[in-house]
């Protein structure tokens, strides 16, 4: 099995935080679709595909007819499985009622929508083009339209932002009921308009405090913590997201997306009009590194230990399992991870200092 991620790199306007690769170049969206339509002919698998995401950039920027030419490409050229979890990560302000309405007719089942915070003030700082009203509204109008499986992204550790803020938009997100949340802490990436700014991040200790208070109200609104950053409601993990951490082959179509199948991984070229003019040409323009086995180690590490049930030894070799236990006996011995004879997971001790521990169990040529 694989999963199928589709990137929509289209955005109205950037986000100041953002590092992934988008544009605002709007007018290119159709012939866009049609080199993501004609790349799937060139990459297409027999692999049944257990999970579609389109993420961005903004696919909410597409229209449903574009779309639906991009779902009809899908399902032409590759295997679906019948109950496959099919995402698209949506703005809010765009989710109006028409746009609801014809998502129904798509076979879209889950919607991932990032609210990152529910102060007007601060999302006007990271130039997001909603408001917090219009979280509640597109909510409201995807439950109308069917749509029963829908995550929340928040960010916390905003500039001068206090725990009492915080906690405020967690009280409110749970309000909407969303099936699945991601939280992440507010990354200042370089090169990002962010940066730029010279912004100055919070205090760690009250990081920490935000994702303590976080994880203990989420557990008690019954949500399974089940990745550092993700929590969802029983039986409604994102499929997708965990098949990246648990190492399933995926396929990534569009400019800059990157693909997946154990051996080896590949990504596009991360500028649109070259990825849309290569593909006219039936020219897929990518770069690709093959995976040994200490690089195939590694990503089990910095990975999969992400995960509420960490890695599981067995899958390991006899050199890289020792070497593993090795480096984690400190760890284990201070309360940071915990074992079994199969398992090796983050404590809730270790979710804070989860980077250090990763970095000392990768394998160091």
């Amino acid at each position: 099995m694989a999963g199928l991620y589709i990137h929509i790199p289209f955005c109205r306007s950037r986000c100041i935080y953002c590092g992934f690769y988008s544009t605002t170049e709007l007018e290119l969206r159709q012939r866009y679709v049609d080199a993501l339509c004609k790349e799937m002919i060139l990459v297409c698998q027999q692999a049944p595909i257990r999970t579609i995401y389109l993420g961005g950039g903004t696919p909410s920027q597409l229209t449903i007819s574009q779309l639906q030419q991009i779902f009809d490409a899908i399902y032409i050229y590759n295997k679906v499985e019948t109950d496959a979890e099919i995402t698209i990560e949506c703005n809010p302000d765009d989710v109006t009622k028409g746009f609801a309405e014809g998502l129904s007719h798509l076979p879209v089942n889950r919607v991932s929508m990032g609210a990152q915070t529910f102060n007007d003030q601060r999302l006007r700082f990271l130039h997001r083009r909603h408001t917090s009203s219009q979280v509640f509204d597109a909510v409201n109008r995807l439950r109308d339209s069917g749509i029963q499986n829908i995550s929340i992204d928040l960010m916390y550790g905003f500039p001068e932002e206090t725990l009492s803020e915080w906690e405020d938009d967690i009280e409110k997100a749970l309000s909407l009921e969303a099936e699945h949340l991601s939280a992440y802490c507010l990354m200042i990436e370089e090169g990002t308009p962010l940066y730029r700014m010279q912004t100055e991040p919070l205090e760690e200790e009250l990081e920490r405090l935000m994702y303590e208070r976080l994880i203990d109200k989420l557990a008690v609104a019954g949500y399974e913590h089940y990745e550092i950053s993700n929590f969802a409601k029983p039986g409604f993990r994102s499929r997708h997201n965990s098949s990246y951490w648990d190492g399933t082959p995926y396929i990534g179509i569009g400019a800059a997306a990157h693909s997946y199948d154990i051996k080896s991984r590949s990504w596009n070229v991360a500028n649109i009009r070259q990825y849309i003019e290569g593909i006219e040409q039936e020219k897929r323009l990518f770069e690709e590194e093959l995976i040994d086995e200490n690089t195939r180690y590694n990503d089990t590490i910095t990975v999969g230990l992400r995960t509420k049930e960490g890695i599981c030894l067995d899958h390991l070799s006899e050199r890289h399992r020792d070497y593993c236990l090795k480096n984690a006996c400190r760890f284990i011995d201070d309360g940071l991870l915990h074992t079994n004879d199969h398992q090796l997971a983050l404590t809730r001790k270790g979710l804070f200092v989860s980077d250090m521990i990763m970095s000392e169990l990768v394998w160091v040529d």
